[in-house]
């Protein structure tokens, strides 16, 4: 382990677990945990500088995180993820394995993102957002054909939000709250409802607009 850490007893680093400088770990943390079928140390985990992992967090092996990580209480990262820099997780949020969260990626609390999500670069996922990745469950071929949501870059997803397997968020898009989607949202559009649909451009929201523009 590296880094500059005053580390809690209560906390444990596995082997193979490199954590950057200029850090804080909370009372009971865990980093570095094997997942199930590997040895502790076979999957090296890599932290970058600036992380704040707050209390009762579980990061498993194989994750590879940027600077400036952090996670609220309660966070549960399962193993060989791909975290950009500059990247919150909330509270009792679970990112599951094999999922790439871009630079700038902001996840609130209570989020589910399962295998084979990937977030790109400064989307935000809202509180109570529910990522799905499997289309038919306990079908036979169910586990071979799991394919997560695609967020692309800068797209906001409201508080408790349904995403369905493989459904492409465009760059920029909004998804208001509450919303279910169950097919691809273009690019710069705003989607609500069940099932959601396009109802408005997000240029249309004052919100969103450059002073010019308004």
């Amino acid at each position: 382990m590296t880094g500059n850490y005053d580390l809690p007893p209560s906390c444990r680093i596995y082997e193979q677990v490199s954590l950057g400088k200029d850090g804080e770990i909370g009372e009971f943390v865990m980093i570095g945990l094997p997942p199930r079928g590997k040895k502790p140390g076979e999957l090296p985990t890599l932290i970058g500088d600036g992380a704040h992992i707050r209390s009762h967090t579980v990061i498993y092996a194989g994750n590879r995180i940027g600077r400036n990580f952090q996670t609220g209480h309660h966070v549960m990262i399962r193993e060989s993820n791909q975290i950009g820099d500059d990247v919150s997780i909330g509270t009792h949020t679970v990112v599951e394995h094999h999922v790439t969260l871009g630079d700038g990626v902001r996840v609130h609390s209570q989020a589910f993102i399962p295998e084979y999500t990937v977030i790109e670069a400064g989307a935000w996922i809202g509180p109570n957002v529910v990522c799905t990745n499997a289309r038919y469950p306990l079908s036979p071929e169910a586990k071979s054909n799991l394919k997560g949501p695609l967020i692309r870059a800068g797209a906001k997803i409201g508080a408790n939000v349904t995403l369905l397997p493989g459904v492409e968020i465009g760059e920029n898009a909004l998804i208001g709250a509450g919303a279910v989607v169950t097919t691809d949202i273009p690019a710069g559009k705003v989607a609500v409802g069940n099932p959601a649909r396009v109802i408005k451009d997000v240029s249309d929201l004052s919100a969103y607009q450059t002073k010019e523009a308004r």
